[in-house]
């Protein structure tokens, strides 16, 4: 695993705040090229599909570039284009989509995986890191049916019981602030704390399965 990037960030976890402890990276890859988005979204109602061009070899878009499946037995790196915005080490793929600025929320579906990590990421994060292990990026995750925060490579968990078939992601650029959010009680499970500098983006890590991102959406009402 690349070496995270030093961070320092917050975690609110069942009404209490921790920090995360600061680590040191070792990186040495160059950042990838800035990529040319469709658009830079400022306010809210952020549509974004998935962009082939960061998608790791083992993971195939699928329903218009709005879904994602992994395949354990994906293609050969050395078959899909070989572009500096790809994830070469990790099934990660980004969205299309910029974020500078505002409120924004979507939707994924989840229950045909069992791991799997959700959220943002710096448009420029270096392509040999995974989501999270950085402080670069700020995810949500699910594995071995926990659910944990996780920026900076460190993980805290997340008092979740069950898993929804569908989660809201709710962010707040200008707030610094992060949310998991249980789509049919209308809660917010979890909030990552962070200090976003540079323009963000929707991220995925897939390891199982299936995932199904709705963008576009208002962000709920009566939020708890």
């Amino acid at each position: 695993m690349a070496a995270p990037v030093r961070a320092a960030r917050l975690f609110r976890v069942a009404g209490r705040t921790v920090s995360s402890l600061p680590v040191t990276s070792g990186q040495t890859a160059a950042p990838p090229e800035r990529r040319r988005y469709v658009s830079a979204s400022t306010g809210n109602n952020l549509q974004f599909r998935l962009d082939e061009r960061t998608a790791h070899s083992s993971l195939d878009l699928f329903k218009k570039n709005t879904g994602v499946i992994y395949r354990m037995l994906g293609l050969h790196p050395s078959h899909v284009q070989n572009n500096p915005e790809r994830f070469r080490d990790w099934a990660v793929v980004f969205a299309d989509e910029e974020i500078s600025g505002g409120r924004h929320y979507w939707e994924v579906t989840v229950k045909k995986s069992e791991e799997f990590r959700l959220g943002v990421a710096e448009v420029l994060m270096p392509r040999d890191d995974c989501v999270g292990t950085n402080g670069s990026s700020w995810v949500f995750g699910y594995a071995k049916r926990k659910w944990f925060a996780m920026t900076g490579n460190k993980m805290v968990p997340v008092a979740l019981v069950g898993k929804p078939e569908r989660v809201g992601i709710l962010l707040d650029y200008n707030a610094g602030l992060l949310e998991l959010m249980d789509v049919e009680k209308r809660t917010i499970i979890q909030t990552i704390r962070a200090q976003f500098k540079i323009p963000v983006c929707p991220a995925f890590g897939l390891w199982d399965g299936e995932l199904l991102t709705h963008s576009g959406l208002q962000e709920p009402e009566g939020l708890k």
